[in-house]
This record gives C-alpha cells, structure tokens and sequence, in this order.
C-alpha cells in the first residue's frame, strides 16, 4: 500500500465487486463499493471536487466560510475536506434526515443548521443560499456545480473503464441525486464504451424524471413525494441532472419500490457480506431487474453510494432489535454460565477489598481534606456509571472535582488504590463511583440519579450554596447508559 500526505488522497479508486449469491445465473452483476471513500461515501468525490475547484477559480478565499445544502453524505464529505484544509463549514440539512449524520458533521467540526421537514430540500437550498449572501460565504451549489460532474469524469468513470477494460459491460447502474456521478460518469461511457447502457433509478412513487414533467423553475417538482432513499431523489430535479437527460445520456430509467430497497440493502449484508445503505439496496434493485430480462452472458455494474452506517436511525434499522432475540436466548441458556437468568456470584465484602490494601496516611489525609469540596466524586476515569454521574452533572449545571482513581495521576506508587482504600475504610461502600455533597456520602451513580429524581439531591445542594439548572424535568435516569436503562 502507497503513503498518503493527506487523507484527502485516499479519495476514489474504491473497489469494484462480484455479486456470488444476488445475481441470477448466467449474468454477472458488479457493483462499485462507494463506502470504501473515507467518509464512506460516493460524495466524499463530489466535496473533494467542489472545494479544489473553488481553490483553483479563487471563489474560495483562504479561511472563508464553506456553507451548503445536503441531505447528510455530501455534508459529511465537506466537513472532512474542509478539517484538512482549514475552512469553518456550516451545513443546512432538513430535520428530517437520520441523527446519526449530524453527529458525524459536528464531530469533523462542522455547524449543522436544520431546516423544517415540511420545507423539504428545496427549503434546506434556499436556507443555504440565503445563509451565504447574507454572510459572504462560499455556497457549493453541488446540485448545479460543473465542478461535480467534472469529478466524477476525472476520476469514478476512469476507473470504471480500467476496471473493465478488455471486457463486457452492458450496463451501468445509478440513481441521480444532485446529477453528478450520472452526468459526470455517462458521459464518459458514452463516448468510449458506447455499447453501455445507462440506467437511471428513482423510486417508484417519485417518478420525477420518468414522468417526463419538467422541474418547475421555482419550488418542488409536482410529482415529488416523501421516500426512504435519503440522498437520492430530492424534490425538485437537478440542474446536472436535467443536463444529463437533455443530452440522451440515459437509456432506460427504472422505478424501484422502497420495500424492496431495505430489503436488498440486508440482503447484501446477510448473503454478500457488503454493509452499505438503502440507497444501494435500491440500485441493486435496479440491477436484479435489468439481469431479470437480460441475455446469458451480460455484465452490470451499479453503483452503490454509501456505508450503511448512515441508516442506523432510519426504517433500514427499525426491526434489527439492540436486545436478544428468542433464537439468541436459546444460545445464551445452552450453557450454564454468565447469563441474565442465572444470578452472578457476589462480590467480595468490602472488608476483604479494604483489607488487600492498607491505606497509608496520607491517603486517609487526602480523603479527609477532599471532604470540604463542595462536591467531589471519587470515581474511574472511563466507568459507564461515572460518566452518567458527568453527564447529569454537566447538564444540571452542578460545579464538581472529580477524583479518577485509576488515573495517571494517581498511578504513582498505587495512589489511587490507597486512597480508594482509605475511602472504602471510612465508608464502608466498595463501589465506585462514590458521590459526597458537603462532605455527606449521596451514594452511586444510581442513588445520585435518584436522589436528583427524587428531590432531595436538590436540597442537599442548595444547603451548601451550590447553584445549579433545575434541568426543565428532565428524568436523570435517561444519562445512564442504554443497557443500565431501567425497563
């Protein structure tokens, strides 16, 4: 493997892979794996593009704001790209678009401004646009950018043609979305393998472009409806979209049912072993019905846009159980051992824990001079149940020291065991965390939890002069972990 000077050199070249078990027999169906990108997806290619070309045409001030519309993969690829760079990004994206994508923005850096649901994409670009002229920033415009197409030709379509050179290929398959990767690749296959039919999908309740209605020039197209394929279809046609059908570059145009598009996106995980999203499941779709009527001996190829991470809080998930299922019960009840029905043994007494460390007496001293912080948590720096104790404590407002044990700074000559010991010593309470408001033991993270529930955390607080939020009734129980949660 080659070294790279930034990961924006790792953008493209992605895989393309043999379907064994989904393809019917006699037609080899390919597929272009776009999540191998490192942001793990086709407009990982689409950011790259759009940002260099920004640079090279000097639209782009160094330092200058990047602003944009996108339903999530494009947001995600920008703010990768504009992190290695050094550009503030600001994201606009409908509300409605899965959780988990403006979390990955956010965590690269970005600013990610939701739009109503109701306004649908093109609320989500004229938000954008808006955001730009107001403030002098750089708007990416990817649904009308030539610089996209121009990516796409430059680099996903010549490695198609080196991927396939010397042999067949029938057809390529793909949705549109912002146009890009079908304008941009078409054309190159157009010109040097002909014989490649381009087919376009789109889902079957949203029929934009086989309709033949055009894109209104203000507003929604009036067949768009709502969808599962998110990134796919917005609700107005793209201008590299409509270039690319004005051109004759698509041949065929396939409707694909949203059912069957989650239904695909398993099935290549569970027979295939490719993990990617609904969007691909629906472009195999495409290509399963293309090879239903195709002579022996054709060649498909479709392009398969994201990982399947982006998905986890969208329909593709919503029967996948985070609990065992019956099946995996079963599995855990054909041993004996370390199983929820079966109680675990006990823990040793706290007396036989303090007693395998003595505490010196400078541990007994710092335990006892840590009592006049108003409050301090002695706690391990990476234990769940400490870090629900953070979490409420951080959102309620509540000034805390917390003492991490297991620490570096405590490491030293077995610190943190003998101060733990001294503490254990004077409470008799072997767990951790251990939570002390003005100098009184409150408990563990759950009798913390539920002394906030309860009230009596707030009295105790108030009795030291602690100021802190009152939380707007939010159930302290909710900051434990998932699997703590009570059921």
């Amino acid at each position: 493997m080659p070294t790279f000077e930034s990961i924006l050199d790792t953008v493209g070249r992605t895989p393309i892979v043999k379907l064994r078990k989904l393809a019917p027999p006699g037609v080899d169906v390919y597929v272009k794996i776009e999540a191998f990108n490192p942001m793990g997806s086709v407009k990982d290619r689409l950011a790259l593009g759009l940002i260099e070309d920004a640079e090279r045409t000097g639209t782009l001030r160094p330092g200058q704001t990047v602003v944009e519309a996108t339903s999530g993969n494009t947001g995600i690829g920008l703010a990768m790209v504009c992190a290695a760079k050094g550009y503030p990004l600001v994201v606009v994206m409908a509300e409605n678009f899965s959780v988990e994508r403006r979390k990955l923005m956010r965590f690269l850096g970005a600013k990610v401004v939701l739009t109503p649901a109701a306004a649908k994409g093109s609320g989500m670009l004229a938000k954008a646009t808006e955001l730009a002229e107001t403030h002098g920033w750089f708007l990416c415009r990817q649904f009308s950018n030539e610089a996209n197409a121009d990516m796409h030709s430059r680099t996903t379509a010549p490695e198609i043609l080196a991927d396939f050179a010397g042999k067949r290929l029938d057809y390529f398959i793909t949705g549109y979305g912002t146009g890009g990767t079908l304008k941009g690749v078409a054309r190159v296959l157009k010109r040097e393998r002909p014989e490649t039919k381009i087919v376009v999908c789109e889902p079957d309740n949203v029929p934009l472009l086989s309709s033949g209605i055009p894109q209104p020039a203000v507003g929604s197209h009036p067949l768009f409806r709502p969808h599962v394929m998110q990134g796919w279809t917005p609700d107005f046609i793209p201008s590299l979209t409509q270039d690319a059908v004005a051109a004759h570059l698509v041949d065929q145009f396939v409707p694909i049912n949203g059912g069957e598009s989650m239904r695909l996106s398993r099935e290549l995980a569970q027979k295939e072993g490719i993990f990617v999203g609904i969007t691909s499941g629906a472009a195999v779709s495409g290509a399963l019905a293309v090879a239903a009527t195709a002579p022996q001996g054709t060649v498909i190829l479709a392009m398969l846009a994201d990982t399947g991470e982006r998905y986890l809080s969208t329909p593709l998930f919503a029967d996948v159980p985070a609990d065992m299922t019956d099946d995996e019960i079963a599995v855990s009840r054909s041993t004996p051992n370390y199983r929820f029905d079966v109680p675990l043994p006990p823990p040793p007494p706290p007396t036989a824990i303090a007693a395998a460390v003595v505490p010196d007496d400078a541990a007994i001293a710092f335990v006892r001079d840590s009592m006049s912080d108003p409050v301090v948590m002695y706690a391990l720096e990476w234990c769940e149940f400490c870090w629900a104790v953070r979490k409420m404590f951080a959102k309620f407002k509540i000034p805390y020291r917390s003492v991490d044990l297991d620490s570096v700074a405590y490491q030293k000559d077995n610190r943190g065991g003998l101060i733990r010991a001294a503490l254990t010593a004077r409470t008799q309470v072997a767990t951790i965390p251990q939570v002390f408001v003005g100098g009184q033991l409150v408990g563990g993270a759950t009798d913390v939890l539920g002394a906030w529930k309860a009230g009596t955390l707030q009295k105790q607080l108030a009795a030291s002069n602690i100021r802190f939020d009152d939380g707007g009734g939010i159930d302290a129980f909710s900051f434990l972990p998932t699997w703590l949660q009570p059921r």
